[in-house]
């Protein structure tokens, strides 16, 4: 199988397994604001904020690390023991700390005592499984990874309508009268079923945990943490940038105003999908060919195509916004925000390519500059977001977003020219950027229910991406045909 038709086949899988929990958790916004005031939302909001933020410092940075010696030493299973034994010992110690100090770490979240528990157990289940999901990626074992993930997501879904539709008259007396399980505010059983599907998915990974067992080497492991720890403090700052807005939001705002940022927000999930899946493919794709003599320009290659492809999607969601938020928002209470779903798809698509340049960083083990770069963000999204929210609100969120992932991109390639020169076709590239966000926003302001006008600037952009892409095009097919 040609490299190109692999990549395309693992990132199909590897997206199928990774999009799909987010498509559904898509559909279930419609069903959260269906149920649940804004202000309610905000809590489910801030919930899983704090997880993605303890998950980086649970993993420090371990998981690049392993793909990372792993293919270095040619699949040497020293590295896959000494990974998951680190894991497996500090997120004990770790969860152990925090239930400690459960009293003012469950304040400074913002959820109560009950809903803590389950924090824990969630963000202790999920990092014993970061190392065994990682394997699997880089054995090029896509279809048991998306196994576990598709079944994650249907538990998850399964248990989220059984609690808030079908267990309904209990919830909404919130009364003891129905016994301890019932008494608890409809925002915790979303939890609950996030830990009951979590508990699963570990239970059908122990015999593989088993097969990995437990071993470590300390010269290895050193080696691995001084790779692992910069892509930490830069995930810390990746956290920031995602996730600043909604906690600045609740402070400066109210959690209302959080509540319906958030959700509106969900809709920029469309292009999340498409980056997750395609970084998914890519990276270790980008991994297994840095011994390759051709692989910058493969690089270049996947990054047009990335390109194209994204803001093809991009005006796309904008073209049928109207449709998309008839599916997914289900109390007008949540619209207030929904300005802010152009600039929130454009930063997206700038993180995008920022993920695409990163690989120079660390195939170049200088992991440092991606923590840098990652500070730049984090700094321009927490000023913005300080000192514009009093003035502008929740737009001045989404602007912050749009400045520190472009901001980003632009420092990434400007450096990268330097250390790992990859021949990017910059001046296309722009030009499709520019393009297509242009016209996402003049679609959305002065078209937002035209669909004569808006389908056929969609149709003008295809034609012309094809027009100037029509050889690359055809040579990419021919590569996934072999």
């Amino acid at each position: 199988m040609n490299v190109y038709k692999r990549f395309a086949r693992d990132t199909l899988i590897y997206g199928l397994a990774s999009v799909l929990p987010r498509v559904v958790n898509v559909l279930l916004v419609s069903l959260h604001t269906k149920v649940l005031l804004p202000a309610s939302y905000s809590v489910n909001t801030k919930f899983y904020v704090y997880i993605a933020f303890f998950n980086v410092l649970f993993t420090y940075g371990m998981e690049t690390a392993f793909f990372r010696f792993f293919t270095m030493l040619d699949r040497d299973r020293r590295v896959l023991r000494t990974a998951f034994t680190s894991l497996l010992i500090s997120s004990l110690f770790f969860t152990g700390l925090l239930w400690f100090f459960k009293d003012g770490i469950s304040r400074w979240i913002g959820v109560s005592k009950d809903i803590y528990w389950i924090f824990l157990l969630i963000l202790l289940l999920d990092t014993l499984m970061v190392i065994p999901y990682a394997w699997l990626r880089v054995m090029h074992r896509p279809y048991r990874f998306a196994f576990y993930r598709l079944s994650h997501t249907v538990i998850y879904a399964v248990f989220n309508v059984i609690f808030l539709l079908g267990m309904s008259r209990w919830l909404d007396s919130q009364s003891v009268a129905g016994g301890w399980f019932f008494s608890h505010s409809k925002v915790y059983y979303i939890f609950l079923a996030n830990l009951i599907a979590s508990g699963w998915v570990f239970l059908m990974f122990l015999p593989s945990l088993f097969k990995i067992g437990v071993g470590f080497d300390a010269a290895l492991w050193g080696r691995m943490i001084g790779y692992g720890l910069p892509v930490m403090v830069a995930g810390v700052f990746y956290i920031i940038n995602e996730n600043f807005d909604k906690i600045a939001l609740d402070k400066l705002a109210g959690p209302e105003v959080m509540g319906s940022y958030a959700a509106v927000y969900k809709i920029g999930v469309f292009m999340v999908l498409y980056i997750t899946a395609f970084r998914l493919g890519a990276e270790p794709f980008y991994f297994n060919q840095s011994k390759h003599p051709d692989a910058k320009r493969q690089y270049a290659v996947i990054m047009s195509g990335y390109v194209l492809s994204a803001s093809l999607l991009m005006m796309s969601v904008i073209v049928f916004l109207p449709w998309i938020v008839r599916i997914f928002i289900r109390n007008v209470a949540y619209l207030e925000a929904l300005d802010i779903v152009p600039v929130i798809l454009l930063a997206y698509l700038f993180l995008g390519i920022y993920f695409n340049l990163s690989i120079w960083y660390k195939l170049a083990h200088k992991t440092l500059f991606g923590t840098l770069f990652s500070a730049i963000g984090a700094v321009i999204t927490v000023l913005i977001n300080i000192y514009c929210i009093p003035r502008w609100g929740f737009m001045a969120s989404a602007w912050a977003t749009l400045a520190a992932y472009s901001v980003m991109t632009l420092v990434s390639y400007v450096t990268g020219r330097r250390y790992f020169p990859v021949p990017y076709a910059i001046g296309k590239i722009s030009v499709y950027v520019i393009l297509s966000a242009m016209i996402s926003f003049v679609v959305y302001r002065y078209f937002y229910m035209n669909w004569t006008v808006k389908i056929l600037l969609l149709l003008v952009f295809s034609l012309f991406v094809y027009l100037l892409e029509q050889k690359t095009i055809r040579q990419l097919l021919k590569n996934l045909s072999r």
